[in-house]
């Protein structure tokens, strides 16, 4: 399993993986470059797949009183 990164860096690991694969698709197309970029874009959707499912178990973890405290007011 890779080395977890720490989020002091100033961009973020989607951020980065984002950038590499734009890289990439401006890239020549090789043999092994291709199973370099699928890796790539293995690795960013599951950042992407982490990110989501965080901002939905905050959600659910408020619940309705978020919903509630707005409409009051």
């Amino acid at each position: 399993m890779a080395k977890k990164t720490t989020n002091r860096s100033a961009e973020s690991e989607e951020t980065r993986l984002k950038k590499k694969v734009a890289e990439r698709r401006t890239a020549g197309k090789t043999s092994e470059g291709a199973a370099a970029f699928r890796t790539l874009r293995k690795r960013l959707k599951r950042e992407q797949r982490r990110r989501r499912s965080l901002a939905l178990r905050k959600k659910h973890a408020a619940g309705s009183k978020a919903a509630v405290a707005p409409a009051s007011t």
